[in-house]
């Protein structure tokens, strides 16, 4: 869902980044104000609504608030910020499981915390918008993973083919704040909006065990590192000191001199080169080691397109192969990882104890994963993923159906693939690459 931005709130942020972009040495002194500006906060709680998310640790929900009263809410809000008695909460710890069988850890603030911190971004995004470097794609309006993958694309076509597929350990955990704090000052020298800042790094975690005990840490107060994953203003944050690497990539020479290229997404990135891939991997390990970031030397690897391949944000870029002339050439497509974990979520929606679901409930959150996924996944030669995505979701909605419907005999017969799509409505996604010129090749 995408909010039209208020015009008073529109002619801010213009302001502010017309201000930043001509004056490249400015910094900003009078900010803190414009945070707790009713129409800033108003918009804030609207973008916070629209993308939900469950409570923090106070438990409140956005129901709790609009029977409250949404404007008394803000107005006792306003209030805190304004008279600076305004703290934040401790931040609700859970866990995300990864493809890889591990898990991420994501911190939930609470409504309160996530308003302002949204009101912040509001204000701060537009200053530091004009001064990210064009190679950092991610959480900026107008960029997106695909043009990321589309950039490296290009650049494997125009010659650098020798990559450092390069891995962090636990970026967003790391950030040094002593540093992460010199950047942002560099831009904004209000005081008060810097306070919020620290105030929301060092927050403290909570989380509830097993047992319902809760257990609350200070890790990132003890030491004095990482910014809260999971709330609005981390990916300002993330950002923000990505860019010290990127733009010391450039000062130092690194990429004219080897003719080296980084795209990177929030904490993805690898490196095109021309032939200096072993150079770049030792010049990126040091710059890393001086921003007080660790790389993951278990995951990060130089690699030679087209002899090899390698991964970023879920594509496979490498070797492709022609549909129509056997062709050799240098693509993208859907990777093998990025599939099977697409067809582990076909395979829970369609379990057995969804049986007493109707079927046109799974098959509408079948079609809600195909085509979130298929927006993504839509450059290249897709058809092979489409294809094997396709047959999956028809192996386990029949089989599903067969549970349901207590059908003996071939489940084939009675749900034939026209039935599926046809009848049950079920996307096939092999029909869509009619439209993609570039999918059969």
């Amino acid at each position: 869902m995408t909010l039209e931005t208020p015009k008073g709130v529109e002619k801010l942020q213009t302001a502010l980044h017309v201000k930043a972009k001509g004056s490249p040495g400015f910094r900003f002194y009078l900010l803190y104000d414009k945070v707790y500006r009713r129409d800033v906060l108003q918009f804030a709680y609207a973008v916070c609504s629209a993308n939900g998310g469950a409570s923090g640790v106070d438990g409140q929900t956005f129901d709790d608030i609009d029977e409250y009263g949404t404007g008394r809410w803000l107005d006792e809000l306003a209030e805190e910020l304004r008279s600076k008695t305004y703290e934040p909460q401790p931040v609700r710890r859970v866990w995300i499981p990864k493809a890889n069988g591990g898990q991420r850890p994501l911190g939930i603030p609470t409504i309160r915390d996530r308003v302002v911190q949204t009101a912040a971004v509001l204000v701060l995004e537009p200053i530091f918008e004009a001064d990210l470097q064009p190679e950092q794609y991610a959480y900026r309006r107008g960029k997106s993973a695909l043009d990321a993958v589309r950039h490296v694309h290009k650049l494997l076509n125009s010659g650098h083919t020798e990559v450092v597929d390069a891995d962090l350990s636990g970026y967003f955990d790391t950030i040094p704040h002593a540093e992460l704090m010199k950047s942002v000052a560099r831009r904004v020298s209000d005081k008060h909006l810097l306070h919020l800042l620290k105030m929301w790094l060092v927050a403290p975690t909570e989380e509830i065990d097993e047992r319902g005990h809760r257990h609350r840490t200070t890790r990132n107060k003890d030491e004095k590192r990482g910014t809260p994953q999971g709330s609005p203003i981390s990916p300002l944050l993330s950002n923000l000191y990505m860019r010290r690497f990127l733009l010391g990539w450039k000062v130092q020479g690194h990429e004219q001199r080897l003719d080296a290229h980084i795209v990177n997404y929030a904490d993805d990135f690898v490196i095109c080169c021309r032939g200096t891939a072993g150079e770049a991997m030792t010049a990126m390990r040091r710059m890393m080691s001086t921003l007080k970031l660790t790389v993951n030397e278990t995951k990060t690897r130089q690699c030679r397109v087209p002899e090899e391949s390698f991964d970023f944000l879920g594509y496979t870029i490498g070797r492709c192969y022609s549909r129509k002339t056997g062709r050799a050439y240098i693509g993208t497509r859907p990777s093998k990882s990025k599939v099977q974990s697409l067809c582990r979520e076909i395979s829970e929606i369609t379990s057995r104890r969804w049986l007493l679901k109707d079927a046109s409930d799974r098959v509408s959150l079948i079609n809600r994963k195909l085509q979130g996924w298929a927006n993504y996944f839509c450059l290249g030669p897709v058809s092979t993923a489409y294809r094997a995505v396709d047959e999956h979701a028809r192996h386990r909605l029949r089989q599903w159906l067969r549970a349901k419907h207590k059908v003996k005999g071939r489940v084939e017969a009675r749900y034939p693939d026209k039935r599926l799509h046809e009848e049950l409505g079920l996307t096939q996604l092999a029909l869509r690459t009619r439209t993609f010129s570039w999918a059969n090749t």
